[in-house]
């Protein structure tokens, strides 16, 4: 498979970087913007060398090996009955956990 050569990037400007800064909230000073937009521009060269390497034949994945699911199959088993789980509360009242009031009557 051939290599298809990268995409030119053009460099991010100073001002581009300040309005992605912008844009996603962050608060950056003059030296930041500085040294962000050379280090964007790599970034950006990068991902377009990637580009480059990926023929038409070669599809989008996520990961680099298939997955599969690794959880067990689900199984219906009987659970507990009302009865069997408040066999074991503290206090019950028509057949439901009973529990000390957390909230007022402003409620």
């Amino acid at each position: 498979m051939p290599d298809r050569p990268a995409e030119p990037v053009e460099a991010i400007s100073r001002d581009e970087v300040a309005r992605l800064a912008d844009l996603a909230r962050i608060d950056l000073d003059e030296a930041e913007l500085d040294h962000l937009a050379p280090q964007l521009a790599v970034i950006l060269e990068s991902v377009a060398s990637i580009r480059g390497v990926a023929g038409d034949d070669v599809p989008p994945t996520s990961h680099p090996i298939p997955l599969t699911n690794v959880f067990r199959e689900d199984v219906v088993v009987p659970g507990l009955t009302a009865e069997e789980a408040l066999a074991g509360a503290p206090a019950s009242e028509n057949g439901r956990f009973s529990v000390p009031r957390i909230l007022g009557d402003e409620q």
